[in-house]
């Protein structure tokens, strides 16, 4: 921590995407759900949001896999590896849920919107129309989720064999 910020999360904080992240959800405040869980390596991983924005529920959150509270937190490793993870979720969205557009946003400290005390960036599926900015958060229900993570896991499954193919073109 420096001493140009300071931690926001209250004393004896739970962090939902830890107890995610270690598979066993057990705080009662925790609206994560394991079927949130889509892809992980060593330094980040996807997930889908509990909150959705207008008529378009389901979007997700890229997070470091170990306990960093805000982008201040981050080291440059995890930093690259949230952005390149970032870029491949796009990606799966277009294959998974043909969206418009996509777009990434992230917050820090509670005057920069933040709620939860992990790092967490938002990657968004955009609709034309979808006025995403101008909405309010509503809960996506679990079952909504896991339909949305399973279609991104085999996206990101699609991605990686055309990944693969385009490296053995020359």
């Amino acid at each position: 921590m420096s001493a140009l910020w300071q931690s926001h999360a209250p004393e004896g904080y739970v962090c939902p995407f830890c107890e995610l992240l270690a598979g066993k959800i057990e705080s009662p405040d925790n609206l994560c759900a394991l079927t949130d869980f889509i892809y992980a390596n060593d330094k980040v991983a996807a997930i889908m949001a509990c909150d959705g924005f207008g008529n378009h529920g389901g979007h997700v959150m890229i997070i470091p896999t170990k306990h960093l509270e805000s982008l201040y937190d981050l080291d440059d490793d995890t930093a690259a590896a949230a952005m390149v993870l970032s870029r491949r979720m796009t990606l799966a969205m277009k294959i998974a849920w043909n969206p418009d557009g996509t777009s990434v946003r992230q917050h820090n400290e509670p005057a920069g919107n933040q709620h939860v005390w992990h790092y967490h960036m938002h990657v968004f599926p955009r609709y034309f129309g979808d006025d995403l900015y101008k909405q309010l958060r509503h809960r996506v229900p679990v079952e909504v989720r896991a339909q949305k993570a399973e279609a991104l896991r085999a996206a990101l499954a699609q991605l990686d064999e055309y990944d693969d193919a385009a490296r053995l073109t020359p």
